[in-house]
Formats: structure tokens, sequence, C-alpha cells
């Protein structure tokens, strides 16, 4: 009988991580029983509450006890709260374990950002161990407290991993080879599988953990050589567990579970504010696996809410592999890992909300027992029934569209799908065979093939194992922390070749950009147990601690190296280690890179706060980035060099809406990391923000990898990475226009300075802003408009016009050249007429703007806001200078600009660094001695006025003036308006109450000024 449930949630928070420390990060989150409250940053009063199966407080609260395992700590005020190991396992591991004996199908989900703590609570580090191991080791004790009841136990481990909808077989040392990977098919009976994949008997804990490690070793080869990112992988472990026994009646029945523990890829990179607007987001089908996953949890969940809908399955690799898992023959739990830290607000939202759509998840799952018999004779009609379907190619127009995943087909398209089927019912009849020779065998039979196909390779890791401690070896870094130190290569010979795999086969043996057939030579005097390196070649790049290597040079235990752009090692020399007793610091990949950059000029520390330290933190991501795309660059001939930029905050903020550059909507209080990449040939430039750049290299890393696999590797223009449409508009420079005249009803003749991207004046542009009447009449002097308070403007008409008549002294690179901007509350751009290949374009360009009646937002928005022109344009490419750059190579035409890393120090000049502000608001204080200037002139004729009515009211012997006619000379501003208060004034008759100098009869005639 079915069991339906929800699927269960859990949310764990852990401490604070050394970036987060070195930027002052604020706690944010606070939990209470079951819920887990979130504060935005930018606004205090603005906290989410989402409640959860589970909320584990792993933030603080804990002691490290003598073996090294984190408790709680009962002295701590959140000592009772806090969450170890132990207590994860017991509410949700324990569960997995039980369901596991009673026959259910269960799956375990990790998800929330790169570094939010998912392996932490899935595998755990050291005495620390994570749900998978605890339960590994409970289940092989459970089986060894069975092992005389007569059943027989059988355990399988399986691990594969998904990358750009590729799945790669991680038990199988050559699963990387594999064009495509695996192919995922799909199962009358089962769902889908990925079709050959290993699954390997497993009798212990130290076997299944053996495994775990051979699996990442496989996942850290491939990350290496592939050049691929571990952080954008999915990984499934498998453990299929089976139990035969005979029941009452004495039939043997078999009870089967299957547990899947899915490390999902690193959440964040879903959506990228940055690479929105670029033409190939998605073409890496990175971020389609997680896409897809929440399209099917968004469908499942409105299913469980009564609503109709269809549950895309087939859109991903990794959606259609975790069908049973989500919508199917399945209990299931997800562990959703969030960061404590202000500056990953938006990422842990993300993942609550997500979490929280998954809880209203329904699934059921079933008890999988059968009689053994049974199973071998449904195998066996299954076979029969696929061979008649093949013979006869029976399948209904329905099961095409299903497997389409839409209704209209085209013939094309059914005759791909029948194909397509051929193969699935070959491959299932495979695999129904399979396992029929399985059940076929006893237990003892399966493990001991096992062994004899593992015994070489044991032997091998032993005998690396046992070298590592007496000879000088590298060991790798990877980004991912579970990656690093997997990779070992032993230096056994006096002289050891490195190189790539091309051309005849080196010692060590490293793939990737950069590196040459032969790029550096060791040389080991074994002896004194000394060694050296040195290049192969003059343009091999090899740097040592952080330094480029010209001559040989020694190396020395724990030395950093790298090869080519991506290649980074750890020497080691136990020998040396041993013989001088120094304190040598573990080696990570963080210091590796800080290293470099430090060497290059950015120097980590916090003594600049956070903004400073985000800014490096950037740096010290892309620097590495820019040095491999420049050598994929070179390598493939792409004829495309990249550098990286800073574009200050004020300067971001001129860019928004650049759409086709991908500026829209990014913030930024400090100065952005951006990346120019330059088309050595044509001359083209474009900036492309730091997420463009990165989604980009990821294109170029699987086009590399293509290449390197001498597969059909180069694509059309339109889809390939390294290339830009010169068609796409650019952003030349910007002008802010302040609109306070305006908001006085004062008009403005400029000449404003353009600005690049980088804040340098390029050229100036002639503009004005003039108010008018609602006809479009522009106000003169005469009209005498000026009011003394922009508050005066509200509820009455205002109308104006912006012209931008011309700019001067433009780059005269540029075609199709034009103006855009938006004035309010604008949702469109208003543009100018394009004019091409000129320095000096006329625009001429005039728009009146009308608002009946002026509110106080439009009021406030014409005293303080402005209009952010942009000035556009496409890049003109001179035949001349293309055909000259024709016969070079990018290696040529790169040789004068390798550097990438060494002009990185530059960057920081300028900037915070030394305090100085990036593009001061020179155009505002134009616009506020424009209105100093009106408002003196102003003042100063109301002296006049107020001294002119003092001498005419003396004249006609007055010994006071009312209050109506002074209105009426302070508010004058026109010969004719004075004329008119004149003759106010000598109308007016003579009072004597304006002699009186009794304080009550000066508190009557309040509306009258005394003459003294």
């Amino acid at each position: 009988m079915a069991e339906e449930e929800n699927v269960k949630v859990a949310v764990r928070v852990r401490p604070f991580n050394k970036r987060e420390n070195g930027r002052n990060a604020k706690l944010i989150v606070k939990m209470q029983k079951n819920s887990t409250m979130i504060t935005n940053p930018s606004d205090a009063n603005e906290t989410k509450t989402f409640t959860f199966d589970h909320s584990y407080w792993s933030f603080d609260g804990c002691k490290e006890n003598k073996d090294g395992y984190f408790e709680p700590d009962p002295s701590h005020k959140h000592g009772k709260q806090f969450a170890d190991q132990n207590k994860v396992f017991n509410d949700l591991g324990r569960g997995i374990l039980d369901n596991a004996w009673a026959g259910f199908n269960t799956s375990l989900f990790a998800y929330g950002q790169t570094g939010s703590g998912k392996s932490w609570s899935v595998f755990g580090y050291g005495v620390n161990k994570g749900i998978v191991p605890i339960l590994a080791e409970e289940l092989f004790k459970e089986i060894d407290a069975k092992k005389d009841s007569g059943a027989t136990f059988e355990v399988k481990f399986s691990m594969l991993e998904i990358y750009n909808e590729n799945v790669r077989d991680l038990l199988d040392p050559n699963g990387a080879k594999k064009k495509g990977g695996l192919k995922v098919r799909q199962h009358p009976k089962r769902g889908f599988y990925a079709d050959g994949l290993k699954e390997v008997f497993v009798s212990s804990y130290d076997d299944i953990n053996a495994r775990l490690e051979e699996g990442t070793v496989n996942r850290t080869v491939a990350s290496t050589n592939m050049n691929a990112t571990s952080s954008r992988a999915h990984t499934i472990s498998g453990i299929r567990f089976v139990q035969r026994a005979k029941n009452d009646a004495g039939k043997e029945m078999e009870k089967k579970a299957l547990l899947n523990l899915v490390d999902l890829a690193g959440s964040e990179r879903v959506e990228s504010t940055g690479a929105q607007g670029d033409r190939l987001k998605e073409g890496a089908s990175i971020n389609q696996s997680l896409s897809s996953l929440g399209n099917v949890i968004s469908a499942l969940a409105k299913l469980s809410e009564g609503h109709s809908a269809r549950v895309p399955y087939r859109d991903s690799v990794l959606t259609k592999l975790l069908q049973n898992a989500l919508g199917g023959n399945s209990k299931t739990i997800m562990i959703a890992a969030i960061s404590p830290a202000d500056i990953n607000y938006d990422e842990s939202v993300s993942t609550l909300r997500y979490a929280d759509r998954a809880k209203q998840i329904k699934t059921k799952a079933i008890v999988n027992e059968d009689p053994t018999e049974k199973l071998i004779r449904e195998l066996k009609e299954e076979n029969d029934r696929l061979k008649h379907a093949m013979k006869s190619g029976d399948i209904s127009t329905e099961a095409l569209q299903d497997m389409a995943g839409k209704e209209v087909l085209s013939k094309s398209e059914i005759d791909a799908l029948k194909k397509e089927w051929l193969a699935e019912m070959k491959a299932n009849m495979k695999a129904n065979e399979k396992e029929a020779e399985d059940h076929k065998k006893t237990t003892e039979e399966k493990v001991s093939e096992q062994k004899s196909q593992d015994s070489e390779k044991e032997s091998a890791l032993q005998k690396v194992l046992e070298e590592k401690k007496s000879k000088p070896h590298f060991f790798n870094l990877n980004f991912d922390p579970q990656l690093s130190g997997r990779l070992v290569h032993i230096i056994q010979k006096s002289e050891t070749e490195i190189g790539n795999q091309k051309g005849k086969e080196s010692d060590i043996c490293m793939v990737g950009p950069g590196v040459h057939e032969t790029h550096a030579i060791l040389r080991q005097d074994k002896k004194h147990h000394r060694v050296w390196i040195k290049q192969a070649e003059k343009d091999c790049r090899v740097l040592v601690n952080g330094d480029a290597i010209t001559d040989e040079v020694e190396l020395f235990h724990n030395d950093r190296l790298v090869f080519g752009s991506t290649q980074l090692w750890v020497f080691q020399n136990p020998k040396e280690k041993d013989s001088d007793k120094k304190k040598y610091p573990p080696i990570t990949y963080e210091y590796a890179q800080e290293e470099i950059a430090a060497k290059a000029g950015v120097k980590v520390d916090s003594a600049g706060g956070g903004d400073v330290a985000l800014l490096q933190e950037d740096l010290i991501d892309v620097m590495p980035a820019v040095e491999e795309a420049n050598s994929i660059s070179e390598e493939l001939d792409k004829r495309v060099k990249f550098e990286i930029i800073l574009i200050s905050p004020q300067m971001l903020g001129k860019m928004q809406g650049t759409k086709a550059e991908g500026f829209t909507d990014m913030k930024s209080t400090v100065p952005e990391v951006c990346v120019k990449m330059k088309n050595l040939e044509n001359g083209t430039e474009f900036i492309w923000p730091k997420e463009k750049f990165l989604n980009r290299l990821y294109l170029m890393k699987e086009m590399y990898n293509n290449y390197e696999e001498e597969d059909d590797w180069d694509l059309p223009e339109e889809k390939d990475p390294f290339q830009e449409d010169v068609n796409t508009d650019v952003n030349i420079g910007t002008v802010q226009v302040f609109l306070q005249p305006i908001a006085y009803m004062v008009e403005m003749k400029e000449q404003l300075e353009i600005t690049d991207i980088k804040g340098n004046k390029i050229g100036v542009m002639n503009l004005e802003v003039a108010p008018c009447n609602k006809k479009g009449k522009e106000y003169t002097e005469t009209d005498d408009m000026f009011v003394d308070s922009p508050e005066e403007l509200v509820g009455k008409e205002v109308h104006f016009w912006f012209k931008i008549v011309n700019c001067r002294g433009l780059p005269n690179k540029y075609t199709d050249v034009h103006c855009k901007y938006r004035v309010y509350l604008d949702e469109q751009d208003i543009t100018t007429d394009k004019i091409s290949l000129t320095s000096n374009p006329d625009f001429n360009h005039k728009k009146m703007f009308s608002f009946t009646p002026a509110t106080r937002q439009l009021i406030d928005y014409l005293n303080t806001g402005s209009i952010m022109v942009q000035i556009v344009g496409k890049q003109f490419i001179r035949k001349s200078a293309v055909a000259q750059r024709k016969q070079l190579t990018t290696k040529e035409m790169l040789k004068g600009d390798r550097g990438a890393f060494s002009k990185t120090a530059n960057l920081m000049n300028g900037f915070q660094m030394n305090g100085r502000v990036v593009d001061p608001q020179k155009q505002s204080i134009v616009v506020e001695l424009l209105l100093m200037k009106k408002t003196q002139a102003r003042l100063q004729q109301r002296c006049d006025n107020m001294k002119k009515m003092l001498e005419k009211a003396e004249d006609l012997g007055r010994h006071g003036v009312s209050t109506r006619v002074i209105k009426s000379f302070f508010n004058a501003h026109t010969d004719e308006q004075i004329r008119a208060a004149v003759k106010q004034l000598e109308e007016e008759e003579d009072d004597e109450g304006y002699r009186s100098a009794s304080p009550l009869s000066q508190n009557q005639q309040s509306s009258v000024c005394n003459l003294l």
C-alpha cells in the first residue's frame, strides 16, 4: 500500500566563513523551534519568516572536544539550540535508514548557494561525519547484527555527476573521456535511469568510504583536465539495498530500497544579474538542470494544492533522474543550507523560498517487496513484450508526444523519435537481461567478482600513498576544498618532463589552456633530496609562489606552482620537511590565489573595510579567469583579448538600462569589476559585467574541451562566446543633466562634459532645458516665471522643452551615433536621430514635456533628480586596419599585451584605495551656479524696489505704507510692474493711524508698516 506524505524540509545555518568575517558581515538569520527568520539588511523592519519540519541553528553555541568533534556548549547562550552532526542524523538520517529496512525508496537533497554548508550536512569532514557516512556505518552495523537470521543482504553503490547536461560515471576512471557521457533512458517500470552506470558491491562502511573517495578523485581529474567548475555540477550517490529472506510459506521474498543522495549545484548560479541580456546566457546548459528542477517543484506544488499542471520532468537530465524522488515512489527529504550573512541575503532568501515550495510536494512511496521467482518471471515477460514491440515497430502517437514533451510533431521529428525509441527498447532489454543474470548468482559470487576487479586498482593506490610519505611530489589545488589534494604526481626520475597530452607522452601530463606539449622540466638530486624546475621553452608560463620564472629555480616544501593558466599545484618534499622541523601552514586554493594577486599588486587585508575587501575578492576571482580566457583565445586563435577594468559606482549608475551590455539593474557602492573584450583584428571593444564574462568563460571552456578532444569544436559566429555582434549598440559616453532649473522655472543653456565608462572626458554636449507654456512658447525674462521655491509649482501646470543640440569631439570610431534618455516615470527610451561617421554629430533634437497638474513627487524629481543621456552607437570597423592584422596569429597580437596580471596593480589607483572620488558632480555645480546667479539677481532687484518705494514715500510725505503696496513693490520684476506699484502708492491716502505710537493701535493696524 502506498504511503502519501509531504516532502520533509530542513534548513541549516552555518557560522560565518573567512570571507564573511573579512567583510565585517552582520548576522541576519534567527531561528526559533521550527521557524527561520531572515531580516533584509536594507530595511530592518522587513523580516521574512519561514516554517519547516526542522530549523537547525549551527551558527554558534558549540565547542570542539578533544577528538575534534563540534558538540553543543552548555555554557553558551545558544548551547541548547546548537544542532550538531548527530542531531541532524537522528532527525533525518535515522528515518532514511528505517525506510531502507522497510523497503521504501528514499531521496535526500542538499540545496543552497556554493559555500553555504551543503557538503557539511551531507558528507561532513573528519570526525564530524555527515548524514551519508553515519548512515552507511549504521547500515552495516545492523546488517552484521542480523547476519545469523538466515536472510542475505546486498548493498551496491553508484556515483554520478551531471555537468552541462552530461552524465558522468564517477566510478569509471574513463568516464570523463566518454563523449556525451551516459545516455539517460526510460524503463517502463523503473522510470528514468543512466544506461551503463556502474554499480559496485560494498560490504562495509570502509568500502563505501573508499568508493566515495574514488568518485571524488575521478571528479577531480575531470574538473582539472576538462577545466570544469565543480560548483556547477550535481552529484548523485546511490545506495541500492536488497534483502532476501524466506517468508512464513517458505517462499523467497526480495525487498529492495534505493537511497538517492543528491548534492545539487550552487543555487546562486541560476540567475546572475550581470549575465542578463547576454545572447549566450543559456548556451552552456549549465543552468538548465537547476532551472528545470525549480519548474518541476512549482508544478508539483500546484498539483498538491489541487490545481492542474504539466510536470516538465523531461526538460533536463537532473529532473529525469529524480522523477521518482520528487513525484513518484520515494520518501523525500531536502536540506536547505543558508549563509547567516547580510552580504548573501538575496541568495539565502531565494533558497528559503525554494525550500518553502518543496515542502508542499506530496510523494507516494510503496514497499518494494516481491517473491524472487516473480521478479525473474516478470523480467522475462517484459523482454518478450519489448521484442514484439521492436519487431512490429508499434509505438503510439501519444507515446511519441510524451517523449518530445509537445503535441505537434513534424515527420522528421517523428522519425528521429522512433529511432530513439528503438534504442531505448534495446537498452531496456539489455538491462533486464543483466538483472535476470544477477538473480541467478549468489551474493558471495557477486562480491568475489567485485573483489577480483578491484585488487589491482587498490594495490596501485596503496603504492602511491606509501611513496607520498618519502618521495617529492605534487598535489592539486581546487576551488572546491573537497577536490583539493586528490591528485598526486610522484617525482620518480632524475629528470621529469611535464607537458600536455599532445605529441609524445610526458612523464606528468597536465591538460589545460596555456600548457605546451613540453611545458617544464624537473631535475632531481636524489642523494640530497633536492628538486629544481625550469621552463621547457621561453613562452611557457610557470609561476612559483606567484612569480613567473625565467631561469631554473629550486623548489622547496609547500611551494605553490601554476602551469599554463589553470593548473594549480603544491610541491611537497617529505625529506626536507622532516629535516628542518619547520612548521608549515596548510596551503589552500584561496591562499595560492591571494598570493598571485598580491604579486600583481592586489594586497588582501581587511584594513580597508568591507567594501575594499569585496573589491579585492572580486579581483582575485576575475584575475585568473581573464588569464585563462586569454590562454584559450591564444590556443584557439580567436583573435580576442580580455583585460580587467574597474567602473566607479557613479559611472555604473549612469549605465543603468544598457541592456545590450548587461548592466541593467546593477547596484553598487564600490567600484565594479568588469572585463573589456577587445577584438585584436578589427579593434572593436565591448565592456562585460563580471557575471557575463564568467558565463561566457564556461562556454569558452566547453569549446576548448571539444578542441582538446579533437571534436568539431568551432562554432558559428552567433554562438561563439568570443564574439560580440558588431552591430550591438555600445555605450560611448553619458551626460547627467540636472533638472533643478525647471523646478525654479529657469532656462538653462549649457555645454556639458561627456564622460566614458572610466569617467574620462571624451567630448561635450550642447543642450538646453527651457520652461514654456502649454502651447510650447518658451518663457522669456520679461515673462518672469521664476519662483522662489519649487513648492510653489505643486498643483500647477508645468511644461518644458528638452533639447539636445549637438555633440562635439567624440571619438571617431563610431557610426549610427544617437542619444537616448528617459524622463521621470518613462518606461521607454526617447531617442534622437542616428548620425554616422562624424565626431561632431548635430542632433537638433527637441521634445516637450507637460505635467498637468504637477504633483509633489514630480517637483521633488525636478528639484533633486536628473536625466541621464546616453550617447550610443555602433563601432566602425576600418578595413585597412583589419587587412594589416589578417596575417598575424592571436599569439603574435597578444605578445605585447600579456600584462593582464601586471596591469592589475594600476587598477587600484584612483578608487577607494587612496580615497580619491571618481567622477565628481561637476554638472550639478554648473546648475547650482546658474540658480545662485538667478537668485542673487532676484534679491538685488527686490532691494532696489524697496529703495524706490522708500524714496517715493518720503517724497509724498508718507508716514506709513500698507503691506498691500509693499507686496506690489516686492514682487515687481518688470518696469511695468514697478510703475503700477508706484501708482498704487500715490493713490493710497495717508492715515493718522500710521503715526500712532500706541502698542494697541499698532496691533490693531497690523497691516501697516510705519516709516521711522
